[in-house]
């Protein structure tokens, strides 16, 4: 029985994990899988950012902007909205937190880019096919690598 509970866990996340192409996006108990098209459809930007001594240009969509288009009140947020979080997930489960009003433009208006190309061109397999980018946390430990989930959470 414990092999086979053993078995299960260790297949399970892997069962959960969206296609490469795709970003899972799970707000209020309601997951939501956005495809390459849907994402490329959405309005794109690009910060400068440098890593490891090196100044490159990645491009991508706002996190503010994907959350918006799946409904999170990025412009109007009050009350217990001001509470919720964040969850930015890796394929290797490394995961970072940002409080939601840390990056709504007009509160805390910290820059989140889903990131997609690096210098113009897609980026490096060790960090896509999606990474996030946070240029004003400086040591980059919130810029994940290969991004494959965004869970809005609401404070405990």
């Amino acid at each position: 029985m414990y092999l086979l509970a053993s078995l299960l866990l260790a297949v399970a996340p892997r069962l959960a994990a969206p296609p490469a192409d795709s970003l899972m996006i799970e707000v209020a108990g309601h997951v939501m899988v956005l495809h390459a098209a849907e994402l490329a459809a959405l309005p794109r930007d690009s910060v400068r950012w440098t890593e490891h001594g090196a100044l490159h240009t990645f491009a991508g969509i706002r996190l503010t902007d994907l959350l918006r288009h799946v409904g999170v009140p990025i412009d109007s947020l009050r009350g217990a909205d001001l509470t919720k979080r964040v969850v930015v997930e890796a394929a290797d489960r490394y995961r970072a937190v940002f409080a939601l009003a840390e990056i709504v433009p007009g509160i805390g208006s910290r820059v989140a880019l889903v990131a997609d190309l690096q210098d113009g061109q897609p980026l490096p397999a060790a960090a896509g096919p999606l990474r996030l980018i946070v240029p004003a946390d400086g040591t980059g430990s919130r810029s994940v690598r290969q991004v494959i989930a965004l869970r809005v959470r609401d404070e405990p």
